[in-house]
């Protein structure tokens, strides 16, 4: 196999890994707080949304030592032993109790923070300038599957189900924990990509030939000083320039993913308005979530790899799509909705309740998110590339962050509320990465004029 099919297949079995554990995740999300609601128990008190809460918060701190950890144990068993923590979170509600559910969160907090920290690194050492937006959008593709099969399965499993019991409830999840065990394995099956030097890294081995002998001959570094430089890296990268501007556009990221991953799930399944299936139809909004998302990630993948069109056209599609949504979501579902209890709410909004107009929206929503994430992995592992693993965990810091704090204020604010902050954060997002974008195509044709 040549070097260019290994880092390819590499990208395809990550993104395989991916799938499966967020299969398990991504559908953990969506139903939690729903779950939690039906669950009877006086043993139990906690919010879906304050355990997210939780997870994004340990998340963006746990952000600062994951370079370190991935530098140290290399990025294969920084991702596998990631995914454990996240089994060990989803196997908690087979028999949930608070204290558990809390320090489950924290748990799967750092793990998600070592875990894409060394997707990220695996995604740019298999890549090279070409390549970085088709691998970017091909393991996106494969990614958001898992919203697609997750929450079918939800479907079938609750369809009709006015309340949850317990057997529904240790079903699902018990079939979720098996699902994410396989998708860690699978990462063991990545091996090492042979890369093929580009021009400048040919001609910077040649300029420092002729110190070779001294760095054979010095000692290696030891890993307590890898890890430091990996976080002195990161560090390093926060404060640049380009990374402080793309910062807005990545904190948008957390604030819509909280979003679609749990608010409007949640929402669709308070709404009487939609009948007696408007559980069921959690699951059906994840699907069409996934299918923007992938059919997002395949197309502009795809438009990456052919480099006729730039990146900022795809972030202003993403913009307008969502603008859509969320005006659309404003006209159909209740303002309380967020924070009904149970038994759901019989307020309506603008218009009599849709669940044609609800499941378009989620699709908007998923496309809209496929195209700010592909084009933020594609531009930072391109402007990173020799530092990828400290500059995605900075990436992932910001949008961690940003995530806890819609986590938090979720169980506070109605949903016009929300939808309002995702607007103004999604405009200045929009212009922040049309200026990064601008500096980054500056300095690479620079660069290309230089080696000419």
């Amino acid at each position: 196999m040549t070097p260019e099919g290994k880092m390819l297949l590499n990208i395809v079995i990550l993104g395989f890994g991916f799938m499966f554990m967020f299969t398990a995740f991504q559908t953990c999300g969506n139903i939690e707080q729903t779950v939690i609601k039906s669950f009877n128990s006086t043993e139990f008190h906690g919010s879906g949304y304050t355990s997210m809460a939780i997870i994004y918060g340990v998340f963006s701190a746990s952000n600062l030592i994951a370079p370190s950890v991935v530098t140290v144990i290399g990025p294969q068993l920084s991702m596998f032993f990631s995914g454990l923590l996240y089994s060990g979170y989803i196997a908690m509600f087979i028999y949930p109790y608070t204290w558990s559910f809390y320090t489950a969160s924290v748990l799967v907090g750092v793990g998600a923070a070592v875990l894409w920290t060394a997707q990220g690194n695996v995604l740019a050492i298999n890549s090279t300038d070409n390549t970085i937006g088709r691998n970017s959008g091909i393991f996106w593709a494969l990614l958001q599957f898992s919203l697609f099969f997750g929450n079918l399965y939800i479907y079938f499993s609750w369809h009709g189900h006015v309340h949850i019991t317990d057997k529904d409830r240790q079903t699902v999840f018990i079939s979720l924990t098996v699902i994410s065990l396989v998708g860690c394995f699978l990462f063991f099956l990545i091996r090492k990509p042979d890369r093929q030097p580009s021009p400048s890294e040919v001609t910077e081995s040649l300029l420092q030939a002729e110190s070779i002998e001294s760095v054979e001959s010095s000692p290696r570094p030891g890993l307590c000083s890898q890890a430091l430089d990996a976080f002195l890296q990161g560090c390093k990268i926060f404060v640049t320039r380009e990374m402080l501007l793309l910062s807005t556009s990545i904190g948008y990221t957390g604030l819509e993913l909280t979003f679609y991953s749990g608010v409007y799930g949640t929402c669709i399944g308070a709404m009487t308005g939609f009948g007696k299936d408007a559980k069921s139809l959690i699951g059906i909004s994840g699907i069409f979530i996934g299918i923007g998302e992938i059919l997002g990630g395949g197309v502009f993948g795809m438009l990456n790899k052919s480099q006729r069109f730039g990146r900022n056209p795809v972030v202003l599609l993403g913009l307008v799509t969502h603008f859509v949504a969320f005006y659309l979501i404003f006209l159909n579902i209740a303002s309380d909705a967020p924070l009904a209890p149970e038994a759901g709410t019989d307020q309506q909004a603008y218009i009599t309740p849709s669940v044609a107009v609800a499941m378009l929206c989620s699709f908007l929503l998923g496309l809209g998110d496929s195209c700010f994430n592909t084009q933020l992995l594609s531009i930072i592992g391109l402007m990173f590339r020799e530092n990828s693993a400290p500059a995605f965990a900075v990436f992932k810091f910001i949008q961690s962050i940003t995530a806890a704090l819609a986590f938090f204020y979720s169980n506070y604010l109605l949903l016009h509320w929300q939808l309002l902050i995702l607007v103004v954060a999604g405009f200045l997002g929009s212009m922040s990465f049309f200026v990064a974008d601008w500096f980054a195509e500056s300095a690479r044709r620079q660069s290309d004029y230089d080696s000419i």
